[in-house]
């Protein structure tokens, strides 16, 4: 996907509820590679494996490392990514039996999650002189100019229905 910075204001939509799921590893004791080294590099798999798979309900990731990794994703579902997290043939799950069987009682390494259902209409987002990122990538972006100008306006006025802009296809501007 194209990452040229886009100078316009755009803001974006997915069609229906999804889930925004925020994943990560801490590196608490830097020296013991051989117990956070394995887990740095299962995130990558899964992802690479979730992109080829997309009927897995998967939509999107954005990864920041340091000591403290976090990597945002979508999902169009909790359902889906329960699902994912259970299957047998899919990288997720011998990665956390990995962690709990060689990595845990080390403190070496912590790991995190959070998950978030988003409703219709329950969230709003605005994206300035930015490359296609987030939820921008996931979905579709539109001019968040005029009537879809402020926060409030996009997020649909004091009765909370979010508008309906013309939507576009991911990364793309309608």
């Amino acid at each position: 996907m194209d990452r040229a910075i886009r100078n316009e204001r755009l803001a974006a939509r997915i069609e229906g509820g999804f889930v925004v799921f925020l994943i990560g590893m801490r590196i608490n004791k830097l020296l013991q590679v051989q117990h956070w080294w394995p887990v740095a590099m299962a995130m990558p798999r899964m992802i690479r494996e979730l992109y080829a798979h997309p009927e897995l309900g998967f939509l999107h990731a954005e990864t920041w490392g340091g000591r403290t990794t976090l990597t945002l994703q979508y999902w169009r579902s909790m359902e889906q990514l329960l699902a994912y997290a259970t299957q047998r043939d899919a990288e997720h799950l011998p990665a956390w039996r990995d962690f709990n069987r060689k990595a845990a009682s080390s403190g070496a390494v912590g790991i995190w999650h959070e998950s978030y259902v988003i409703e219709p209409g329950r969230y709003e987002n605005i994206y300035v002189n930015m490359p296609a990122f987030g939820l921008g990538r996931a979905g579709s972006v539109y001019a968040a100019t005029g009537s879809m100008h402020s926060a409030v306006q996009r997020l649909g006025g004091a009765a909370g229905q979010q508008s309906t802009p013309t939507e576009s296809s991911p990364g793309e501007v309608s």
